[in-house]
């Protein structure tokens, strides 16, 4: 869904964390459908995270170290998602808004 003209941001980083852009027209091609799998992955293990977070939160025996790298992989599994987000709202298509005489002078 890329139109020709606009990068897709991609799953994962570039070198000093910098975001990776893809420009192609073929979203079937290697590079767009690696992105996609690597989406798929990361959205999945965000999900056991969840999952394993809400355990740990119930554990009131849970420590301090252990709390501190649950909010560590936390914060790296929003980071994926929210790019995940941000890449496939950038690929939605955009309504065509009409204007006509009565709506551009309200």
């Amino acid at each position: 869904m890329t139109l020709s003209n606009e990068l897709r941001l991609l799953p994962w980083s570039g070198p000093d964390d910098k975001p990776c852009y893809l420009s192609a027209d073929d979203t079937n091609g290697y590079l767009s459908r690696l992105a996609d799998n690597t989406e798929e992955i990361q959205l999945g293990l965000g999900t056991e995270l969840l999952a394993h977070a809400l355990e740990v939160l119930a554990d009131v025996n849970s420590d301090a170290e252990e709390l501190h790298l649950l909010a560590t992989d936390l914060t790296e599994a929003l980071r994926d998602a929210v790019r995940v987000a941000t890449s496939r709202g950038h690929r939605l298509p955009r309504p065509r808004i009409r204007l006509t005489k009565d709506s551009a002078m309200s």
